[in-house]
Order: structure tokens, then sequence, then C-alpha cells
């Protein structure tokens, strides 16, 4: 294909992608590890891409996978602090790029306005200015703590949580947080790999909260858009959520994704563009479409 006539094409798929937020009644947002890397944070696609933004993790030759896992609390308690506490400091410092602006922006003129499902656990949404009880968090968030045993189901915030790391070592320095009601080492509330003990009654009620407004859309017939952003296929939870909701809506799906826009259906739409790109695109044509 000639690049004026690939151009035409996905100016094309950004106009009906533009039409197809505007004429719904309501908007899914479904995020995966892309989302936020216009932000400038790493989505450790790859062993490479892990071990540049962690060192001092590819000297111990550990795959994100290997070193996300809960075993780590037990036998190296400062070095899975020091894994998840710099990741807390990250999100923490990190503004999320205009295309949550965007997205929130045009879901919350809806008449049954937004929701975000997402398997990232840095909290850019909220920090975008989304209101918790509308996104599902569905790994889990760093910004909240449980007990590493557990002793119980109690779910507390990490805001008071600061942690020291050694940028050498990447081992946190001095006191590890602690489960307020049996004194045990704490740990981010996220489903690790290999994990038996998640605590995953506040992702629950995150999810009850998406069901009821999803039944309450398709009760009274609303329509519905999707727009997924930066899923990948390695691990598909949210591509397959995104397929799994657009076909019981009879939605349109937005994929957004540089690398794996593929869509199986003719009404979906494939933008191969990362987030950023495309949000500021849809939403040129958007406000044009919605002026007055």
């Amino acid at each position: 294909m000639k690049i004026q006539e690939r151009d035409k094409e996905l100016q094309d798929r950004i106009h009906r992608a533009a039409e197809g937020i505007g004429a719904a009644d309501a908007l899914l947002i479904t995020a995966g590890a892309g989302m936020g890397v216009d932000s400038g944070l790493p989505d450790f696609r790859g062993n490479q891409g892990f071990w540049r933004a962690y060192p001092a993790i590819e000297k111990m030759h550990l795959a994100f996978e290997e070193m996300a896992n809960p075993k780590w609390f037990k036998q190296h308690p400062r070095l899975a602090w020091g894994f998840y506490g710099h990741r807390l400091n990250l999100y923490r410092r990190t503004q999320p790029h205009t295309g949550f602006a965007r997205l929130l922006a045009m879901g919350q003129g809806k008449r049954h306005g937004l929701f975000v499902l997402t398997s990232n656990v840095d909290g850019q949404f909220q920090t975008a200015g989304l209101a918790e009880d509308r996104v599902v968090e569905c790994h889990g968030s760093v910004h909240h703590l449980q007990c590493t045993q557990p002793c119980g189901e109690h779910i507390w915030s990490a805001q008071g949580t600061h942690l020291a790391i050694s940028s050498e070592s990447l081992q946190a320095i001095g006191t590890l947080p602690a489960c307020p009601q049996c004194g045990g080492l704490a740990r981010p509330n996220i489903l690790m790999f290999h994990d038996k003990f998640w605590v995953e009654n506040r992702t629950k009620g995150q999810e009850e909260a998406l069901w009821q407004w999803l039944e309450g859309l398709m009760v009274g017939g609303h329509r519905l858009a999707i727009v997924e952003i930066g899923a990948g296929t390695a691990l598909p939870t949210i591509r397959k959520r995104s397929e799994f909701y657009a076909k019981l809506h009879h939605a349109t799906l937005i994929r957004i994704n540089p690398r794996d826009d593929h869509v199986h259906k003719a009404r979906h739409i494939a933008l191969p563009l990362p987030g950023q790109a495309a949000m500021e695109a849809i939403w040129q044509v958007w406000s044009e479409q919605n002026k007055g």
C-alpha cells in the first residue's frame, strides 16, 4: 500500500473512531501496559525492556515474571520492596500524558459516563482525575497494601508509605511496611505471578460495580463504545475482555496499539498508533464533530 493511501485509510479510521465515540451513550476504556508508555513508564516488553528499567535485576538474570513473584517477600524482602517501592515512587511522580485527559473528557460528557478496566497497577487514571468508583484494576494497585501472610482480608492505602531505594542494589533502605493488624511484613495489593495470597476483595468490589453499570446499559438499550489502548497479546487479559464486552453489547471496539492492532469484526476499528498520538488525533476530529 502506498504511503498516501495508507495515510488516507488511517485518517478514515480516526474519523470512524471519533464518530463511534460521539454516537455512544457510554464509554468503556480498557487499558494495558502500553497506555503508560507515553507518560514515560516502562512496559517491561521482553527481558531487554525490563532490564533497561532495572539493571540491578539484569545482573541477577531474572525475568519480569520471576521478579514479580510473592516469594521474594519471604526470601529477600528488601529486594522485593526495592522493586515495588521503586515502582511506587515512579508512579507517584509520573504525570499522565494528555491522552488520559482526552479520554476522560469524552467519556464524562456521555449520558451514562465512562468506566475504565485496566490491568495496570499504576493508578494513572485516578491521577488524571477519574473517580475511584469508575475504575476496575483487575491486577490490583501498588497504591494499596495487604499483609504478606495474609492474616486477614484487610487492604489499606499506601499513602503514608515512603521508601528509600538503593540505586545500585535496588534494595529498600530502612523500615519496611508492616501490617497494622499483626505487625508482619506488608506487600502491595497486586496480583503477582504464582500468587496464592493476593487479597482480591477490593478488585472484586470494582468488578461488581462495572458489571452493574454494564447491565444497566444493556437493560436500557444504551449504546456502548469501547476504546482499548496498549493491550498486548503476551498477556491478553484486557484484549479478551474488550472483545467479550464488544460481542455482548454489539459495541464498536476501537483497538489502539502500534504493533498488535488486529481486529476480528468489520465494525471494529484498528489504529496502529501509540496511545497518546491516537487520542490526540481522535480528539481533534471529535471536537470538530461536537462543536456547539
